[in-house]
C-alpha cells in the first residue's frame, strides 16, 4: 500500500481503545447556498448523518481556516456560527448552528499531535465548511463540535503526516470530518452552468478521474505530489487551500478501511463536489 506510512507511534495508545473506530469524511461542501437548498449534495448530507453511529464528538478540519504560522484548535465552550462569505441571501446568514465546542476533545488533539505544537484558540469558531454540511447532517446541533486549522505554510506530506497522528480520535467516538474541494477554480467557473451538476470542464473531468483512482488504489503518492500531476491538476487546484483537508483523511485511513466515492458530481465546469468516506473492517 503506497501511503507514506512513515509512523508508527500510536500504535500503544490504539491497542488500549475499545470502541470500535468511526468512520473518517471527506466531504466537498461547493457553495455555502447548499446549507438552506434541497439538492442532491443537501440530501445525501442528511442521509449520511442517519447512517451514521452517532458520535460523542465531531473533529472539522475546514479549507476555511487558514493559520499562517501554526495549527490551531478551537478550544471555547460555544463557538460562534461564521458567515465567511458575502453576496448571498439573508436567509443564509441568519441561520446559526449552535453546538456546543469541547474543551476535551481539544485537550485530546493537542496531546495526539507531536509533529507540530498546536495552540488552543478562542476566537475562531465554525465556519461554513463545518456548518453548511452539518447543519444537514445532525440539524439537532446536539453533538460538540470542534475545528483544527490548516497551516498554510506547511507542505501537502505535513497534512497527511498530522492526520496520521489523529487516528486514535476514532476509537474514543470522534467522528472526523474534514471539508474542501478537490477540484476547485472559482475563477473559471461557468457560472451560466453553475446550478448544472454534471458539467466539468475536460481538464476538470480528467482530473476528477485520476484523483479518485488514486484513492481507490490507495496510490497515495500521487495526489501528495499533485504540484506534478500536469495541467489538468494545475487547473483543478490553483490554491490547495481546499486541497488539503483531503491528505488529512488519507493520512488517518488505515488498511482495514474500505472507501466509498459518493456525490461524485461537477458543477459550473470547474468545482468538484466528490467526497468519500473511509468505514473501518472488522
Amino acid at each position: 500500500m503506497d501511503n507514506f506510512d512513515l509512523e508508527q507511534r500510536d500504535n500503544d495508545q490504539l491497542s488500549q481503545s475499545s470502541t470500535l473506530p468511526m468512520p473518517v469524511l471527506f466531504l466537498g461542501h461547493g457553495s455555502p447556498m447548499n446549507a438552506i437548498i434541497e439538492n442532491e449534495f443537501s440530501i445525501s448530507w442528511k442521509k449520511l448523518g442517519k447512517s451514521l453511529v452517532k458520535p460523542k464528538a465531531i473533529l472539522c478540519i475546514s479549507a476555511h481556516w487558514i493559520t499562517q504560522k501554526g495549527t490551531a484548535v478551537t478550544a471555547m465552550q460555544k463557538p460562534r456560527t461564521i458567515h465567511d462569505f458575502g453576496g448571498f441571501p439573508q436567509a443564509l446568514f441568519d441561520l446559526q448552528y449552535p453546538a456546543e465546542g469541547s474543551k476535551k476533545l481539544a485537550k485530546e488533539v493537542i496531546s495526539s499531535i507531536r509533529i507540530t505544537k498546536v495552540q488552543a484558540d478562542f476566537s475562531w469558531g465554525l465556519d461554513h465548511g463545518t456548518w453548511s454540511i452539518l447543519h444537514h447532517m445532525y440539524p439537532e446541533a446536539d453533538i460538540p463540535v470542534v475545528q483544527l486549522s490548516l497551516d498554510y505554510g506547511q507542505t501537502a506530506l505535513f497534512h497527511y503526516q498530522l492526520g496520521q497522528e489523529l487516528r486514535k480520535l476514532r476509537r474514543q467516538g470522534v467522528l472526523i470530518m474534514a471539508s474542501g474541494n478537490m477540484i476547485h477554480n472559482l475563477h473559471l467557473i461557468a457560472w451560466e452552468k453553475r446550478h448544472l451538476n454534471e458539467y466539468g470542464y475536460d481538464w476538470a473531468i480528467e482530473a476528477n478521474e485520476k484523483m479518485k483512482v488514486a484513492l481507490v488504489e490507495k496510490k497515495h503518492r500521487v495526489l501528495l505530489d499533485w504540484q506534478n500531476q500536469g495541467t489538468a491538476f494545475e487547473n483543478a487546484i490553483p490554491t490547495p487551500d481546499h486541497y488539503y483537508p483531503m491528505l488529512y483523511v488519507l493520512g488517518i485511513q488505515e488498511p482495514q478501511d474500505q472507501l466509498t466515492i459518493f456525490n461524485d458530481r461537477l458543477v459550473g465546469g470547474s468545482l468538484g463536489m466528490t467526497s468519500f468516506r473511509l468505514d473501518f473492517q472488522t
